[in-house]
């Protein structure tokens, strides 16, 4: 391992550009940034000019991210060591390539894995890659905000007992989008105790654990496997990720050989090379590199009493032994004057950009590159907004009580351990049919109530008479109904039977 201050790969790259050696390979810019020329216009020259120098090929000089034996296996060596894995590979295809590749490196046809059912979409894309089996697991709902979280540590123990001589992993998501990171240790040890690895899909966490602000990571719990969006929280360019793995538990060779499938073999190297630098930003900085940007945070969530806007996680809406995540700021309007999708959109009107929105909440992720500044300006738009909406007259409806309303049609009545889905790429023929008469049949489409934003049906799951009612009950209370062709489920698509 080299010194933990360097950045083996970016210096790789810079040593490269600086020899200024005519290009005689891919890709055909030629480290030259031309698209303006004889069009009168720099704009394209200014911007990438010095960043095309770095966008460079496999050489003798830059490594082959597929068989790192330079400055790429140094950078991956080096971020390891930063980050508490044994060991650790560069992602250019963002945490959507860690996940496929974690699963079909562990997964053959038919294999099983324990799977929480409010997953990202790139989980189940890798079901239906390696053609897997999964037990879907329901995960609570935070009675506070209404919000998913985890499977319970019970759920998760029944499953394992059920299913523990085929399972080949549980597979977890945490923090979710909102910031929420339940504790891992207690579902992790479940797993363990049965040989089981455990794969976490820590998009939202890469600066979990390097800051006593911050919950601890995936991999300090105990994961097997984690997989980060470095470009997320920290500061990696987009798409740039990591996919870390540590114990005896993993068939880590099937899953490095997975990673380059998934991979492209042209992968960009300006963003590994924002992968090292991001790396050696927290390793030399430690605590110091997310100072600024708790700082900001701090700002705007203690300014929030001066509105009728609230945060997730603060005050008494934080529920006890939840982790929560201070670069998350998740809004609300405490009132219920606006909607989430109508406060973000007041707040990019006075030039502050959320990272997403839904019906209840705004979430404003922070970061490494935030600044005290961007905290204040948060605030004042909040005032602003505050402001304009005195002159309204609105009901007034505390998130609190909608919480509770919610906290009834979780789904979570009693535990029940579903019978595992098959996942393929199989293209099905499928029908509409009227909704109230599906029992029975095979969904062939992904059915979403919003809230609480848990998938109920995937393609491929059996609709039951439970799950019908449940549906018609969440849709008697107003839920948005995602992902149905039909959002007013009147009607629903199936599979054709075959017979």
């Amino acid at each position: 391992m080299g010194e933990k201050e360097s950045a083996p790969l970016y210096e790789a790259l810079v040593a490269h550009a600086e020899r200024r050696a005519r290009s005689y390979h891919v890709p055909g810019h030629k480290q030259r940034a031309r698209w303006d020329e004889g069009l009168g216009a720099m704009e394209a020259v200014a911007y990438y000019d010095r960043l095309l120098a770095l966008d460079v090929t496999e050489l003798s000089d830059t490594d082959d991210l597929h068989h790192p034996e330079g400055p790429i296996a140094q950078a991956q060596a080096q971020a390891a060591e930063c980050f508490g894995a044994e060991e650790t590979r560069l992602l250019v295809g963002g945490s959507t390539a860690g996940n496929l590749a974690m699963i079909i490196g562990i997964c053959q046809p038919g294999d099983l894995v324990i799977v929480q059912r409010n997953v990202h979409k790139s989980i189940i894309h890798g079901l239906m890659l390696a053609g897997a089996r999964a037990v879907l697991l329901q995960p609570e709902i935070d009675p506070l905000s209404g919000l998913a979280t985890l499977p319970g540590a019970r759920q998760l123990l029944e499953a394992i007992e059920k299913y523990r001589e085929e399972a080949k992993a549980v597979i977890l998501s945490a923090p979710n989008y909102y910031g929420m990171a339940p504790d891992l240790k207690p579902l992790i040890a479940h797993a363990h105790w049965h040989g089981i690895p455990v794969l976490v899909d820590e998009a939202h966490g890469p600066h979990f654990g390097f800051h006593p602000a911050f919950p601890e990571s995936a991999l300090q719990a105990g994961a097997d496997l984690v997989v980060q969006s470095t470009h997320k929280m920290l500061s990696s360019m987009t798409m740039g990720a990591m996919l870390h793995m540590q114990g005896d538990r993993l068939p880590r060779q099937a899953i490095r050989q997975a990673l380059t499938m998934v991979q492209s073999s042209s992968p960009s190297f300006p963003i590994m090379a924002s992968l090292d630098l991001a790396r050696r930003q927290v390793h030399t900085l430690g605590e110091g590199a997310f100072h600024e940007g708790l700082e900001a945070a701090k700002i705007a969530a203690e300014g929030l009493h001066k509105t009728s806007f609230r945060a997730i996680g603060y005050g008494e809406y934080a529920t006890e032994g939840m982790g929560y995540d201070p670069f998350k700021l998740v809004l609300f309007d405490e009132k219920a004057r606006l909607s989430g999708f109508e406060l973000r959109d007041e707040l990019e009107r006075r030039k502050c950009v959320a990272e997403m929105a839904d019906a209840r909440y705004v979430v404003m992720a922070f970061g490494t590159g935030s600044e005290p500044a961007d905290g204040r300006m948060l605030i004042e738009a909040l005032a602003q907004i505050e402001n304009s909406l005195e002159t309204r007259i609105f009901a007034e409806l505390s998130v609190r009580r909608r919480a509770k309303e919610h906290e009834a049609l979780d789904g979570n009545v009693g535990i029940r351990i579903p019978e595992p889905v098959s996942f393929g790429r199989e293209v099905y023929a499928a029908k509409a049919i009227p909704f109230n008469e599906s029992a029975g049949h095979i969904a062939a489409e992904w059915v979403i109530p919003y809230p609480p934003g848990i998938p109920v049906l995937y393609p491929g799951e059996t609709i039951t008479e439970e799950t019908v009612r449940q549906l018609r009950q969440w849709k008697h209370q107003g839920a948005q109904i995602q992902g149905a062709s039909d959002s007013e489920l009147n009607t629903i698509q199936v599979r054709e039977s075959t017979n």
